[in-house]
This record gives structure tokens, C-alpha cells and sequence, in this order.
């Protein structure tokens, strides 16, 4: 009979579900990504948008229209986690367009001068957008298409972004096939992986224009400490066309070989160059000329503690220093979006490069893919 009875209360206590923990901080976060309707244009085409996470608990949020990041999140030096990119609250803010906060830039990421180039004998024209040149792709680029997005869940989530260019939009030559991956490593790294294919030879040169501040949004960039891995940069001229030349960065405003103050020399206005970009609009050219995943920049804030490494396979980056932005657009949380508010570590090949012979080349051809990664991993120091 005792036995029984123990036999009996054992099936009782475990048929009792235990009781839910309903500390959600004391949950660890889990990996992985979640699709969820971000808007709907005129047309009814709807715009997802991906939530991606890792178990550190960083959170990337991308949508399939223009691949851009909406949101990114890091830890400062208390752990505690903030966007540390500007974003627009909803769809309607990135659908009625922004100044490129966060998408991809394509088919050709920076400036063409007099927007056209000859190519294999061939002048082709594209539209002017920026003061008579040729920018980040044209006035329906890449970061204003509707992008086929295919989600990959894991402990390392990931969104395929891919889109098909047809032979003669804004004014280049080719089908172009391209694919952009997002991946959210372990170790609060976003990795970008760009590859694309043509059935005509063209000129291509993708990035993505993201805009950094570290400080969690609460000020701007100018107390934000910089390294990048160039000793030569490309001054241009008054309308920020490459000249042709490669300047060494020594004894200029432009020498961040070691860490720098942001701040220190973006006014210099006895500076030509800071005079034409008002302030850092410029391509650094690195120093190590591998095609391999190197180090090519750094920046830290010193306030927050968090520090930002930026790898790439490109030989160059396009550094902004929001310095149009002029408060008129109201990110999360009401936060205008003033002057030198973030900056942008746009990796790419040189501007002007299918003008420019003594560039590397940018062009394309049937039967090659182009192919490129770009690392941002987040730390604190």
C-alpha cells in the first residue's frame, strides 16, 4: 500500500507544470530572426522588415526595401544596449526617402563625374543628381527597390537580400544579378557579403551607407576617436569629382594613421579639401593593398566605452561626416538628427574610377562575379 501511495504522488507532482520564470531579465536572449510586415506601398507591394538577434544580445533590424539597417543595437562599457546607427521609426519615413541612412548604394556607391563614362568604346549617360554628376546609383538606385529577401535562422542569423537590374537602368549597360547577406555573428560582428554577376560588361562598385554614433544617440561624433588604415586619400575637386591624384594623408587634416580626435581638424578652413566637403566627404585609400578581410578602421567613444572595428576586402572608404544633416528629420525616440550627429565608413572601391584609367578598375564582365564583405564588430574598451 505504501508503495502505491508514493507511486500515486509521483505521478501527481509530475503531471504540475512547473512554474514560468517571470524574471525576463534573467532570460538569456535567443538567437535567431523574425519576419514581421514593416509597410505597404501604393501598388500593394509590402516591405517586411528582419529582426535579427544574437545570444550576447545584439539586435539588427533590416528591411527588403533598399536593404536598409533600420536599427542597431551594441553594449556600452555598463552592458547596457542602445542603437548605435540612425534609423527612421517607420516605413513611411524611409519610403518618403532619407540622406542614405543605413541602405544599400548601388549600382555605383559614391560620384561619377558628368555623369556618363565610356566603357569598351561606348558612352553611356546616366542621370545627373548631384550637382551635374552621377551619385550612389542615381535617383532610383538600389536603396529605393523592393529587394527579395530569403531569412536564415540559427545561432548566426542572417537575410538574403537579391534583386535583378535590368540592362539599362539608370542608364547602365547589363542584367545585373545581386545578392547582399546580412549576417549577425556571435561575436556582435555584422558581416555584409556582396556578390553580383552580369550578362554585359558594366561598371559596379556597392556598399552600404550606414550612419555610426556610438554614444547610444545622445551626441554627436565630434568627441568620437578615429583610426584608419591609410596613408594616402583622393582629393577632389570643388564639385568632390576625384582629381586623379592619390595625396598622402601626412601633415595633412586628413592623417588618421593614428588615433584621432574626429574633432580636432574638421574645421579647418584653411584647408581646401575640408572646404569642398565641409568637413571629412572624402575616399582614404588603404594602405595594405590585399584583397583579403583586413582591418581598415577603427572608432571609439569615449564617453559610452564602445569601440567599433570596420574590416573589409575593399582598397578603400568613403568617411562622412553627416555634415548636411541639419535637424530636420526626427529619428527614434525624437531625436533630431543635427549636424556631424554620426558618421559613415562607406568601404568601396574609388570614386570616379570608370573616368579615372589609373583607378582600379570597377568593371564588370560576363562570366566574373564580383564579390566583397565588409565587417562592423562591436566592443567595449
Amino acid at each position: 500500500m505504501k508503495s502505491i501511495l508514493l507511486l500515486l504522488q509521483g505521478l501527481l507532482l509530475s503531471s504540475v507544470a512547473p512554474m514560468p520564470n517571470t524574471d525576463q531579465n534573467a532570460l538569456p536572449p535567443r538567437a535567431g530572426i523574425e519576419k514581421t510586415q514593416f509597410g505597404t506601398f501604393p501598388d500593394g507591394r509590402e516591405a517586411d522588415l528582419f529582426t535579427l538577434r544574437n545570444a550576447a544580445g545584439m539586435v539588427v533590424k533590416i528591411t527588403n526595401y533598399g536593404g536598409y539597417i533600420v536599427s542597431m543595437t551594441a553594449p556600452d562599457k555598463a552592458g547596457k544596449q542602445e542603437d548605435v546607427t540612425l534609423g527612421m521609426p517607420s516605413f513611411s519615413d524611409y519610403a518618403k526617402g532619407t540622406p542614405s541612412l543605413g541602405p544599400i548604394i548601388g549600382r555605383y556607391g559614391n560620384r561619377i563625374g558628368q555623369a556618363k563614362f565610356t566603357l569598351d568604346g561606348k558612352e553611356y549617360t546616366l542621370a545627373p543628381n548631384n550637382n551635374g554628376n552621377h551619385i550612389h546609383g542615381g535617383p532610383t538606385g538600389f536603396d529605393k527597390r523592393l529587394w527579395k529577401a530569403t531569412p536564415i535562422d540559427g545561432k548566426e542569423p542572417a537575410v538574403v537580400l537579391s534583386y535583378f537590374s535590368k540592362d539599362g537602368e539608370e542608364g547602365y549597360p547589363g542584367n545585373l544579378s545581386v545578392e547582399v547577406r546580412y549576417t549577425l555573428q556571435k561575436d556582435n560582428a555584422l558581416r555584409i557579403d556582396y556578390k553580383a554577376t552580369t550578362d554585359k560588361a558594366t561598371v559596379i562598385n556597392l556598399t552600404n551607407h550606414t550612419y555610426f554614433n556610438l554614444s547610444g544617440l545622445k551626441r554627436d561624433v565630434l568627441n568620437n576617436v578615429l583610426l584608419i588604415k591609410a596613408d594616402r586619400f583622393l582629393p577632389t575637386d570643388a564639385k568632390q569629382i576625384p582629381t586623379g591624384e592619390l595625396q598622402a594623408v601626412a601633415g595633412t587634416p586628413f592623417d588618421f594613421t593614428k588615433p584621432t580626435v574626429v574633432g580636432d581638424r574638421i574645421n579647418d578652413t584653411t584647408n581646401t579639401q575640408i572646404q569642398y566637403g565641409h568637413g571629412y566627404d572624402h575616399c582614404w585609400v588603404f594602405t595594405d593593398k590585399s584583397k583579403s578581410l583586413k582591418l581598415g578602421a577603427t572608432v571609439y567613444e569615449p564617453v559610452s566605452g564602445r569601440f567599433m572595428e570596420m574590416f573589409t576586402t575593399e582598397p578603400a572608404v568613403q568617411l562622412y561626416t553627416a555634415n548636411h544633416l541639419n535637424g530636420k528629420l526626427i529619428g527614434f525616440n525624437d531625436v533630431p538628427y543635427t549636424r556631424r550627429f554620426g558618421l559613415c565608413l562607406e568601404t568601396q572601391h574609388f570614386p570616379d574610377s570608370p573616368n579615372k584609367p589609373n583607378f582600379p578598375t570597377t568593371v564588370l564582365r560576363p562570366g566574373e562575379t564580383f564579390k566583397s564583405t565588409t565587417v562592423y564588430k562591436f566592443s567595449v574598451k
